[in-house]
């Protein structure tokens, strides 16, 4: 079996961050989290990263993350674009953004030929996620007749944020301890008694537990998997161009959910017991820097990085 490959979502680094040029860093060196990411998945096993950008922005991708990457692990480069559609399809009038991660992922048919965990670029994830993925991929296969996936979860607690909502794939486990749905609730915020969430825009909340389990959107996948998104996709947009044309997304739990209810697949749920850090609200910056600063000094990462 091929060693597992390490997938980064970041076709939407540019919009978020106004142009690469104008990532934050958050280590003490000017460190991005990406890199923080990357280094834990080396360390874990990966020899190989697939980079999903956009072209718009290759050249200032490449010179600030793919350049420095490239001196210790192979960098393989997929591209997201809009009008990447099947024969058949076009974009509609307005459409600008892309169609969502389960697009970005099919954009990286071509070059991912191997099991592989996907990532979100912005996100800090912690060393266990990336250990438990790597252990998982290499530890099972996938049968004649069925697909087994994994979906690393953390707990609600270690992913939210005092300075606003966020959005999380709460999951819920069947008796065997895998994935039995994700169910995306968009508006989930702190309040001084708990957590809660709401599905109408603030007017009613319901309280969730901290211990609650959430995706953080870091999958475990084999190439079984892309083919089953190139069978989904035309589906999800033969509904979409009707109903959302402009916003609507290919999300990689829609095909997840999809194979699990037909029996296609069953996703383990690995556990992380590290703590999420991203910079969802420019507020949030200085505790992650007071974070990955605090990670250093424990000897846990070297600065400069790389």
């Amino acid at each position: 079996m091929k060693k597992p490959i390490l997938v980064v979502l970041a076709a939407g680094m540019g919009s978020r961050y106004g142009g690469l040029k104008q990532m934050d860093p958050v280590g003490p060196s000017g460190e991005f989290i990406i890199d923080y990411s990357i280094y834990d998945a080396h360390r874990a096993g990966f020899e190989t990263v697939v980079f999903i950008i956009k072209h718009e922005i290759e050249k200032d991708f490449k010179d600030t993350v793919g350049s420095r990457v490239a001196g210790y692990m192979e960098v393989r480069y997929a591209y997201q674009q809009v009008d990447m559609l099947p024969e058949g399809y076009s974009v509609p009038e307005g459409r600008v953004k892309p169609w969502g991660t389960g697009h970005a992922v099919l954009c990286a048919a071509d070059v991912v030929d191997a099991p592989f965990v996907v990532i979100n670029a912005d996100d800090y994830y912690g060393p266990e996620a990336f250990q438990v993925a790597y252990d998982f991929l290499t530890g099972t296969q996938d049968e004649p007749d069925k697909c087994h996936y994994g979906m690393v979860g953390y707990l609600l607690k270690n992913t939210v944020t005092e300075n606003g909502s966020v959005a999380r794939g709460v999951c819920a486990l069947d008796e065997q301890g895998n994935l039995a749905e994700v169910v995306e609730n968009t508006q989930i915020e702190t309040y001084p008694g708990g957590i809660h969430t709401s599905f109408d825009g603030g007017k009613t909340w319901k309280d969730l537990a901290p211990d609650t389990l959430v995706s953080m959107n870091l999958w475990c996948y084999r190439p079984s998997f892309i083919k089953e998104l190139g069978e989904q996709f035309p589906v999800f947009l033969d509904k979409a161009l009707v109903e959302n044309p402009i916003k609507g997304e290919f999300f990689l739990p829609l095909t997840v959910t999809e194979m699990i209810a037909t029996g296609k697949a069953d996703v383990k749920v690995l556990s992380s017991r590290d703590k999420w850090y991203g910079v969802t609200y420019q507020e949030d910056r200085p505790g992650v820097v007071a974070a990955l600063k605090q990670k250093v000094d424990e000897g846990l990462y070297p600065t400069p990085i790389v």
